[in-house]
């Protein structure tokens, strides 16, 4: 892994938005996250089950998104971790996975998500540095939205044990509605952990939203199965969340027809995961009319350009008050 150093905070180009800004002195980019912090921590049974690190912030603004409270930071104001020394919280992780819940749980790996991790990447190396100085072998999952440079990708591979992947879809336009950011970054990074890491891909992850990204499953079951048909592909169910916090949730025939889609293109490993709805599906509204009513006013929805990068009115949504 070699000397790693938050120096390069100082100029900041971990992802694609390559913002460039000196973050150690309060400067902000897309992410407006200045240095690395740890939201919060937890023996996670989800599989792959772990000892999860959840990172403030993320270099999205996904309208949908679950973690949006952390992901957020620092507009949304939640209580956090904060500043952990890499060997603390490198000595935390192994004591639990050893613990006798962790072991109980089958949890054998630190799991870095958020948010992004992308952000936090050079902390997230000095961690897993010092954790593999207690335990050579220990495992670990890099959680990815994909949006790293091809130099971040490489860093990842370098460490990571297990990846999980989420591509929130397809299509440019639908992408940038979903998150604010160009799709490109995240095929080309998905096609390299695919054609040269596949041994470390958990799983390609992508949320089903009812109306928005169904069109998206069979270019992008497409575009995976050209690649190799033993790829992994899950699909999770939407719930209403966030900015479409009025958005109808997924139901169960949606996800089984994914599936069958996926499979058709010749895909061997699809599933669906989640709790899809049990509702009476409600009128659908258009993902641009939904996020232009809340605030977002960017035509193209490119975060990175936008006038209002620093005053993002879905950084500072929350859901728990309607607007």
């Amino acid at each position: 892994m070699g000397k790693v150093s938050l120096d390069e905070l100082k100029s900041c180009e971990l992802c694609e938005w390559r913002c460039g800004v000196n973050r150690l002195q309060g400067e902000l980019g897309v992410c407006m996250l200045e240095g690395p912090k740890v939201a919060s921590t937890m023996l996670h049974p989800a599989p792959p089950q772990s000892f999860t690190v959840f990172m403030a912030g993320c270099n999205f603004r996904c309208l949908n998104c679950q973690n949006w409270s952390i992901a957020h930071v620092p507009e949304q104001k939640v209580s956090l971790r904060g500043k952990i020394h890499p060997k603390v919280l490198a000595g935390e992780a192994v004591n639990k996975l050893n613990s006798k819940r962790g072991k109980y749980m089958g949890a054998d790996r630190i799991f870095f998500s958020g948010g992004s991790p992308t952000p936090s990447l050079p902390y997230i190396e000095m961690v897993v540095e010092e954790a593999r100085e207690i335990d050579k072998k220990l495992k670990i999952n890099y959680d990815t939205n994909g949006f790293l440079t091809e130099k971040s990708l490489d860093r990842v591979l370098d460490f990571a044990s297990s990846i999980t992947f989420d591509i929130k879809a397809f299509d440019d336009r639908i992408h940038r509605e979903l998150t604010g950011a160009p799709v490109q970054p995240v095929l080309r990074n998905a096609r390299t952990v695919a054609e040269k890491a596949l041994e470390k891909l958990w799983e390609f992850r992508y949320l089903l939203i009812p109306g928005v990204n169904e069109k998206d499953v069979e270019p992008l079951s497409s575009f995976l199965y050209e690649i190799d048909e033993e790829i992994q592909l899950n699909f999770l169910a939407f719930r209403s969340n966030f900015v479409l916090e009025d958005h109808p949730g997924v139901k169960r025939k949606a996800l089984d027809r994914a599936v069958t889609i996926a499979e058709n293109t010749g895909l061997k490993n699809v599933s669906w995961s989640g709790s899809p709805s049990l509702f009476e599906e409600s009128e659908k509204e258009d993902i641009r009319d939904i996020r232009k009513r809340k605030g977002c006013i960017d035509p193209q929805r490119d975060c990175g350009k936008c006038e209002r990068m620093l005053e993002c009115p879905v950084k500072k949504y929350d859901p728990g008050c309607k607007r």
